[in-house]
């Protein structure tokens, strides 16, 4: 699929639905697929996963912690599932959640985002919190080749209230002051009525008005973490994103992938359903 990777999503999100299948293998997972707690037991269910995925939705995160843990040979089970995944024309985000200065962002960006890399992604989670302008590199690269960032911006665990809320130098909670600073910028690269292709991670779980932050322009994708396992539901979507759902891409992955290897598809079919009848309700 090509084009400016906010439009990507957007029509992935227009055609499929909401719903992201997070590929977390976790090692209490291996174990109830019976799987080893090793890199050919993370390939075998990235693999699977990225199988029960294609078709039925348009977007897959990879944790990237789950795959690395296992050296080399974990990321080279890592780059199998990647590219599968995109074989199979799913929107790839890895969730690296990487954040640094200067040369050092540069050659995170380069390793995830550079066209024909081992580890190409179609998107790449990041941090901000030494600076925005610290992701300069990456954010360059990525409208280089029609990439997307999505900018952690108001995570839901505890640990992060005192800094996300805490004020910035411009008056504003730092959630809502790295969202103002990242939408300029998606204004400043962007096409008119397009969306930016630099994206927010926005907890599902998160409330809005406490972070300091509110709808926001032009429109880019928000990643939201915090369904399935952590408490939100497909119901719950309309409610907490208010006008901007339809930008939100809703990661599930412990409650979709407990199911197991064989029940796996089922699971994910199920939870297609129930976003499209929420979106209907």
């Amino acid at each position: 699929m090509s084009g400016r990777f906010g439009e990507r999503v957007r029509a992935v999100l227009d055609a499929r639905g909401p719903l992201c299948v997070g590929i977390d293998p976790h090692e209490g997972l291996l174990h109830e697929w019976g799987l080893g707690a090793d890199a050919e037991g993370v390939r075998t269910f990235g693999l699977r996963t990225v199988e029960a995925a294609a078709g039925r939705v348009g977007i897959v995160k990879p944790q990237v912690s789950f795959f690395e843990r296992y050296g080399s040979a974990g990321f080279a089970a890592l780059e199998d599932v990647i590219a599968a995944a995109r074989a199979a024309d799913l929107v790839v985000i890895a969730d690296a959640k990487r954040g640094d200065i200067g040369s050092t962002m540069d050659a995170y960006a380069a390793a995830w985002l550079t066209p024909g890399s081992p580890l190409e992604a179609d998107a790449l989670t990041v941090n901000p919190f030494l600076g925005v302008g610290a992701l300069d590199g990456a954010f360059a690269l990525a409208e280089a080749h029609d990439k997307g960032l999505f900018v952690l911006a108001a995570t839901s665990n505890p640990e992060a209230t005192v800094l996300q809320r805490s004020v910035s130098v411009n008056g504003r909670a730092v959630s809502a002051d790295i969202v103002s600073v990242v939408s300029a910028r998606n204004a400043e690269h962007g096409t008119p009525g397009e969306w930016g292709s630099f994206g927010f991670v926005v907890g599902a779980t998160v409330d809005w008005t406490d972070a300091g932050i509110a709808a926001f322009t032009p429109p880019a994708p928000i990643l939201a973490p915090g369904f399935g396992a952590q408490g939100a539901t497909p119901a719950d979507l309309r409610h907490r994103f208010g006008a901007m759902s339809r930008t939100v891409i809703a990661s599930e992955s412990r409650s979709i992938l407990s199911a197991g290897p064989e029940r796996l598809a089922d699971a994910i079919d199920a939870r297609v359903v129930q976003y499209r009848e929420a979106d209907r309700g």
